[in-house]
C-alpha cells in the first residue's frame, strides 16, 4: 500500500463515509465534539489562521429558527438531526494571528489590514477548515450531512453578525434508515492530475 493510514481508516473516512440524510436519534455529545475539534483543529491553513467558527443549533427554539431558512427540501432532516452545525467564516480572524503565527506576528497588519482581503482569505480558510471538520465527524463514527441550501443572509441575520458569513449547515448524527444515495461516480486519476 502506498498509504500509510490503516485501510479500515480509509474506510471510515472517505471511502465507505457518505453524507447523511437521516439520522438515528442517538444524540450528538458535547464530549464528541469536543474530540472532532481537538482533531481538526491541527489541519494546515495560510498562517495557520483560524477563521471558521462553529454554532451548535441545539436548542428547539434555535433549531426551529435555523428550519425557517433553510431550503424546502433540506427542512426535514435539519428538524431532525441529532445536532446541526452552522459553519462560518470569521472575517476578522486576523486579531488572533500574533497569537496564533507567533514566527510573524506582523503578518495581521502587513496582509490582512483591509477588509476584502481578510474575506477572501476568510472564505478560503474556513472552507478547507470545514472540509476538515467533515472528516472529524466521520472520524468520530458519524455521518455528516452538509448543505448549502439556505438562505444565507437570513442565516447570518438570525445566528451570526456582520463579521461572520455562513458557509454551510452541517447535519451530524449516526445514519438513519436509507441515509444516503448510491456512491456516485469519481473522476479518474487521468482526469484530474497532471504533470509538467
Amino acid at each position: 500500500m502506498s498509504l500509510v493510514l490503516d485501510p479500515a481508516a480509509q474506510d471510515l473516512l472517505f471511502r465507505e463515509a457518505h453524507t447523511a440524510n437521516t439520522f438515528t436519534d442517538e444524540p450528538v455529545t458535547e464530549e464528541q465534539v469536543r474530540a472532532i475539534y481537538d482533531l481538526v483543529k491541527y489541519g494546515p491553513t495560510a498562517f495557520n489562521q483560524t477563521p471558521l467558527r462553529v454554532t451548535l443549533v441545539r436548542s428547539p427554539e434555535a433549531r426551529e429558527r435555523l428550519v425557517r431558512h433553510m431550503a424546502e427540501g433540506n427542512r426535514p432532516k435539519t428538524a431532525t438531526a441529532p445536532l446541526v452545525a452552522i459553519l462560518s467564516a470569521d472575517n476578522e480572524f486576523h486579531e488572533e494571528l500574533p497569537a496564533l503565527f507567533p514566527a510573524f506576528p506582523a503578518a495581521k497588519d502587513a496582509f490582512f489590514a483591509e477588509r476584502p482581503v481578510r474575506e477572501r482569505s476568510a472564505a478560503l480558510n474556513s472552507a478547507l477548515q470545514a472540509a476538515y471538520f467533515i472528516v472529524g465527524v466521520r472520524a468520530a463514527g458519524l455521518a455528516a450531512g452538509p448543505m448549502t441550501g439556505f438562505d444565507f443572509e437570513g442565516v447570518r441575520k438570525e445566528f451570526l453578525d456582520d463579521d461572520h458569513t455562513p458557509l454551510m449547515v452541517v447535519n451530524i448524527g449516526r445514519p438513519g434508515p436509507d441515509a444516503s444515495y448510491p456512491r456516485s461516480p469519481r473522476l479518474a486519476y487521468e482526469d484530474v492530475i497532471t504533470t509538467v
